[in-house]
């Protein structure tokens, strides 16, 4: 049994892999009640590929919305303009709350429950396995998953430094509101607004839902409706604009901070547990949809009799895309900061469809570790010779995450592989069925 701590967007991403795959697991959360905010409200294209693949992506589309394009305010005036590249691929906006919500109910069809109110408060590790004390009681699992965010208790406990720093030192403050006055068809930012930038955001599902987002230069002792009010209309001067029923608040700094080690024994830890980035781009909800979904399938396979080994790879993977995309957002923070056209830009660095494993262990042949668009999980897919003609090979082995195992020409190679990561010779699917590797 896989036991995870921390029903976010990491632990159900992995906890629903984990389930379709036949692996028991549990979820727990020390909150006593489901997270209902717009934070994280960006999916990235590479998170919708991983969302189609669990099924959940109709269900996403209809609840969420495109990003609108951006108004930006100043003293003569406004421009309006895309944030995105002509032609690219896009992110979808859905506010996180809405998305656990689905990914609950997919959990759910597989016979999983999230526990709330369940708060693990210590842990220890042997040979064969981990025993967790969650509210007093022993549980024993195969390995323990700490996805139990920025302020990690799993990482605390396996006593594990928070590498980094505040990026800048002003904080910022997010409300959910109800507002009426402003266009809902536009992303409505006043960067020039004294004394710091202010936002409003139109939020998919509510007809005058809006995500408010301001700089703040002093931390009110509590953030109400009079608060948020009196902040829009000073720094915009729309005093038509409307501002009620705040019903998610929060304050924060921006940090870029990350661990050195994902796996220590047979726990391992995956999203802003391991890793904190500025909003910037939209990057921390969306790395750690990708390290559950790295992760997944490599835990799945070690249960059924793969090697130990294959678990090393998820740090070796995944550690170094965290530690770029901590780059990526601080310096997209930055440049929006300073008011720079860039930092209002978004292309193909925040998609997160160009991101490799090339120069992994797991990586084999000219092309290993690149991702292969469309083609996912939940088993290994052998690509026809046609599918294979880009890659100018005979045969294309695609890991269930969507990237490439091994290019060749000489299908021994992809017994070889499997062979050595004591992976299952069955037949494996293809476009076109199943492709037998014989013995």
């Amino acid at each position: 049994m896989i036991l995870i701590a921390g029903a976010g967007p990491t632990g159900l991403t992995l906890a629903i892999d984990l389930a379709r795959r036949g692996v028991a697991v549990r979820v727990v959360d020390k909150a006593e009640r489901h997270f209902v905010g717009s934070r994280g409200k960006g999916l990235q294209p590479r998170t919708l590929e991983v969302l189609a693949d669990l099924g959940v992506l109709d269900a996403v589309r209809a609840a969420g919305s495109p990003y609108p394009l951006l108004r930006m305010h100043g003293p003569d005036g406004h421009t309006d303009r895309s944030m995105f590249e002509p032609g690219g691929a896009e992110p979808w906006m859905l506010g996180q709350g809405e998305l656990e919500a689905i990914l609950r109910t997919a959990l759910a069809e597989h016979g999983v429950q999230v526990e709330l109110a369940a708060e693990l408060t210590g842990f220890t590790q042997d040979d064969d396995g981990v025993t967790a004390v969650v509210n007093g009681t022993e549980i024993r699992a195969d390995h323990l998953i700490g996805a139990d965010g920025g302020h990690s208790f799993v990482r605390k406990h396996l006593g594990l430094a928070f590498v980094g720093h505040p990026v800048d030192e002003l904080k910022m403050v997010i409300a959910d509101i109800t507002s009426r006055g402003l266009e809902r068809d536009r992303w409505h930012l006043w960067p020039q607004a004294l004394p710091t930038m202010i936002g409003m955001c139109p939020l998919p599902g509510g007809v005058d839902r809006f995500q408010l987002t301001m700089g703040i230069t002093d931390e009110p002792d509590e953030i109400t409706e009079d608060y948020l009010r009196a902040a829009l209309h000073e720094r915009t001067g729309r005093t038509d604009v409307t501002v009620s029923d705040p019903t998610w608040t929060s304050t924060y700094r921006s940090n870029a901070r990350m661990v050195d080690r994902y796996r220590v024994g047979r726990v391992l830890l995956a999203g802003d547990a391991a890793h904190v980035h500025p909003p910037t781009g939209g990057q921390g909800l969306n790395t750690g949809v990708q390290d559950a979904y790295n992760l997944g399938w490599k835990l799945a396979a070690v249960l059924n009799g793969a090697s130990e080994a294959l678990l090393d790879t998820y740090e070796e993977e995944r550690l170094p895309i965290a530690a770029g995309v901590l780059g990526l957002s601080t310096d997209l923070l930055g440049k929006s900061i300073r008011k720079e056209e860039a930092g209002f830009k978004r292309g193909k660095e925040t998609q997160q469809l160009h991101l490799s494993y090339r120069g992994s262990s797991l990586a084999r042949g000219e092309r290993g570790g690149d991702h292969v668009p469309g083609v996912f999980g939940p088993d290994f897919t052998l690509l026809t010779p046609e599918q294979c003609e880009p890659y100018s090979c005979t045969f294309v082995l695609v890991r269930p995450d969507g990237y490439i195992a091994i290019s060749t020409d000489d299908l021994d190679d992809v017994r070889d592989y499997l062979r050595h990561l004591r992976l299952p010779l069955r037949p494996l699917a293809t476009a076109r069925g199943e492709a037998s590797l014989g013995g």
